[in-house]
């Protein structure tokens, strides 16, 4: 029996439905919060208890700690979700929740203060024996970073200390590219995350993205569940994931998922989280960074290991300790994700909005969809462009990817812009299937992944025939309402 009763989702979408699935199973109330544009939102219905947050764009909402914490109080609450995004990794948060007596299903502040600034956390790393990159810190003196520059080699890449998704990194391939690179970076930190402090590393071409998933019970206890290949990326954001990472020698394997290990029992870090790794194609790997919360991700973990690391987080948050040891863990067979995104790749990747008037989720021997959408449901630019995963276990990387591009070809979602064709074609490239990825995979194969746009006919007709095979489609667009069906054939 759970220690906690009560526990709020501070997130919305699929993410929120899937920690909520999760507190169903173990028979802990659920109450979710939303803002009004999502009023009809599936995780507002999946709860067993949904509180309206007043806010003047629907994000500023979900990131209000003082509303959060009044409904947790108003519905004695003993803890917290935050699922990722929003408040996942906000220390402030959590030192309002714990002031509050409030439970956080999470890290400690103490550990995203450590983790969540690149250049503490690397230099962290460093200190207890975990690879890191070659780099320097950027400050104002233009001569000086020069000659620290062409010390440390071309090409670098900049990146912000406060930064992620993307924002505030620049490649720099010569010193004429310097100033003006380190300017704009210095920028868009300060502007995205209002912290102008950068630095520079040296780039590594062509490199994998390898990420380890980690538990820890707050006292240095840490084990690890295996690692993820996240190397498929646009613009720096994640597209393909999946576990185990395909060929990666074994003794690699250990060394890198026992570095991440380490690193989080240094930080005597509590609960789940993730050790990311830049690994170069000589076999070379470095620390890049740590996220202090449930990854996107996570599904492919929880498929080829049988675990719910939801299930785990809570039960550290009681305090009950590691759920099991690192010797009952057993890897089986390879799961593969991909994010399906309302955006349209035939337009270099347009965000797209729009209703979604049908939608069939794939059915299949190995598939999982986590979803947070539903009919009728309108898309907006309000917030991220993810609708939903969809995840495929099978016994081996090739029956894992036929399954997954097989559901993804199955599914229908109408009404909105996606990239689930692209998707399939990732899924069937014949360099994908030999497992030859790096982080440049999709710009470099980006020719050979586009086809041809239907016409305007031809996907009109598709549309209509897929909507036509629905049941209840049909019944809305032909059956005849009463109560002209009792009256029988007539004219007038």
């Amino acid at each position: 029996m759970s220690a906690f009763r009560t526990v709020l989702v501070a997130n919305r979408g699929e993410i929120a439905c899937r920690v909520i699935r999760t507190l169903k199973r173990l028979n802990i109330r659920s109450v979710a919060v939303y803002h009004h544009e999502d009023r009809a939102a599936p995780h507002v219905a999946l709860a067993d208890i949904a509180v309206p947050l007043q806010g003047a764009v629907p994000t500023a909402a979900y990131l209000d700690t003082a509303q959060i914490i009044a409904v947790c109080k108003a519905q004695n609450v003993d803890a917290v979700h935050p699922g990722y995004g929003f408040l996942s990794e906000n220390a402030g948060f959590v030192a309002a929740l714990n002031d509050a007596g409030i439970a956080f299903i999470g890290p400690d502040a103490e550990s995203m203060h450590l983790m969540g600034d690149k250049i503490r956390s690397r230099d962290f790393a460093r200190a207890n024996g975990v690879p890191v990159a070659p780099s320097i810190e950027i400050g104002v003196d233009a001569a000086g970073l020069a000659e620290a520059a062409k010390a440390l080699g071309y090409p670098l890449l900049i990146k912000a200390s406060a930064g992620g998704g993307g924002k505030g990194m620049k490649v720099v391939r010569n010193a004429a590219e310097l100033a003006e690179a380190a300017s704009a970076a210095r920028g868009e930190a300060q502007r995205y995350f209002g912290d102008g402090r950068i630095y520079a590393e040296r780039l590594i071409e062509r490199p994998r993205h390898i990420e380890v998933q980690v538990l820890g019970d707050g006292q240095g206890n840490v084990l690890h569940l295996g690692e993820r290949e996240c190397s498929l990326q646009r613009r720096y954001q994640k597209i393909v994931e999946e576990a185990p990472a395909p060929n990666l020698p074994e003794n690699l394997r250990d060394a890198i998922c026992e570095a991440g290990r380490r690193l989080a029992a240094a930080a005597r870090y509590r609960n789940a989280g993730t050790v990311e790794f830049i690994l170069a194609p000589d076999g070379a790997f470095y620390f890049l960074e740590m996220n202090t919360r449930l990854q996107v991700e996570h599904p492919v973990t929880e498929m080829v290991y049988g675990v719910d690391l939801v299930e785990c987080q809570i039960r550290i948050a009681e305090g009950a300790g590691l759920p099991f040891a690192q010797a009952d863990l057993h890897r089986q067979g390879h799961a593969i994700e991909v994010r399906l995104c309302a955006e349209e790749p035939e337009r270099d990747f347009r965000p797209a909005i729009g209703k979604v008037g049908l939608l069939r989720e794939p059915q299949g021997l190995g598939l999982r969809f986590d979803g947070g959408i539903r009919e009728g449901q309108m898309i907006t630019p309000a917030f991220d462009s993810m609708l939903a995963k969809v995840i495929a276990h099978g016994a081996h990387r090739n029956e894992a990817a036929m399954r997954l591009r097989q559901g993804l070809l199955d599914m229908a979602l109408l009404g909105v812009s996606n990239n689930s064709d692209y998707l399939a074609r990732i899924l069937a490239h014949p360099e994908f299937l030999a497992g030859k990825l790096h982080t440049g995979f999709l710009v470099e194969q980006a020719e050979s992944l586009q086809v041809p746009p239907l016409n305007a006919e031809a996907l009109a007709i598709a549309s209509a025939a897929a909507a036509l095979g629905q049941a209840d489609t049909r019944r809305l667009l032909l059956d005849v309402p009463e109560p002209h069906a009792s009256i029988g054939f007539w004219r007038n």
